[in-house]
């Protein structure tokens, strides 16, 4: 279980304008900024959880991951995860976790993967039998065979991503921190990483918390999002419900034969040709089945769809919502 209660953390910031001038008054006196990265953040998560931990860049997540895998000290608050201080017991705490960034690399560039994995092994002192278990499975699911003896920086992105992936769970962690794991992947990349993940929540229990702005990773592997901005914890809660509470409204796309359709209260036109017409309704004043009800009242419908805000719509709205 990761418990964190009411972490913050402060960072001090030089700043000084351009020019020889300041640059030779900022010599002798520095002026700073202090920017509350974390602000009394509070939250719980469950064994087996994944989790969505979402907001703006700058919002604090980075710092909130670098908390948990015991890289950064708050300045106040407390953190546990399965009964350890992350930063005062590091050593142990690391065994038992495995992070992901996007953007940075835990593999050597200029040896063959496979050096890298066995690196980590000894690192992490993981028994022989365990680390070819591991790595035979992690090769199957990832489709590593035909990568692990290559250099890293011989690999496309996608192919580093998951070579990523995979030593980060060499050592069989119980939580596994993803920040933007799935940045600059095409389609098939993603959707790989995305099933993996899935499975390897189902097969082993394993406690996944991801950070991203992809919102389609979000909807296709969490059921809960924490929202975070300037710092502080706005929002937590199921994607469903949030769904509900955020997007109030629908759109309805209707095909019909002749006639004209006349909106009523709760129904708004955003596009209409000849013979075709969408309509967004308001779900607080109008059911969609009593639009359609109403719609076929006066035309002869041949067709219909029904579509929700997007997820990225409704994070955007959410964005508007806290004003970050």
């Amino acid at each position: 279980m990761i418990k964190v209660e009411h972490i913050s953390k402060t960072y001090k910031v030089s700043r000084r304008s351009g020019g020889i001038s300041e640059a030779f008054k900022a010599f002798f006196h520095k002026q700073y900024d202090y920017i509350n990265a974390l602000d009394d953040i509070s939250f719980t998560i469950d064994d087996g959880e994944m989790v969505g931990y979402i907001g703006p860049n700058g919002a604090g997540k980075s710092s909130t991951i670098k908390v948990m895998s015991g890289i950064l000290t708050p300045d106040k608050g407390n953190c546990v995860i399965n009964g350890r201080v992350p930063w005062k017991e590091r050593s142990a705490h690391v065994s038992e976790i495995g992070v992901v960034f996007g953007q940075r690399s835990q593999l050597w560039w200029d040896v063959p993967v496979i050096d890298s994995f066995e690196l980590l092994r000894d690192i992490y002192r993981i028994p022989h039998q365990t680390y070819k278990r591991n790595l035979n499975e992690l090769s199957d699911l990832l489709n590593l065979d035909q990568i692990i003896t290559t250099p890293t920086r011989q690999l496309s992105l996608g192919q580093r991503m998951r070579c990523e992936i995979a030593a980060s769970l060499l050592h069989s962690p119980k939580i596994l921190f993803l920040d933007e794991p799935t940045i600059g992947l095409d389609a098939v990349s993603k959707i790989a990483v995305r099933d993996f993940i899935l499975e390897l929540n189902k097969k082993h229990g394993t406690t996944v918390i991801l950070t991203t702005h992809d919102m389609q990773d979000i909807e296709a592997l969490t059921k809960r999002i924490i929202l975070i901005g300037k710092g502080r914890i706005l929002l937590d809660g199921s994607l469903e419900d949030i769904k509900k509470q955020v997007s109030a409204s629908k759109r309805l796309t209707v095909e019909y034969n002749g006639g004209e359709i006349t909106p009523c209260e709760g129904m708004t036109v955003l596009s209409g040709s000849k013979n075709l017409a969408t309509f967004e309704i308001d779900a607080k004043m109008l059911s969609v089945s009593e639009a359609i009800a109403f719609i076929t009242k006066q035309v002869d419908v041949r067709d219909l769809s029904v579509e929700e805000a997007s997820i990225d719509e409704i994070v955007v709205d959410l964005y508007k919502q806290y004003r970050i």
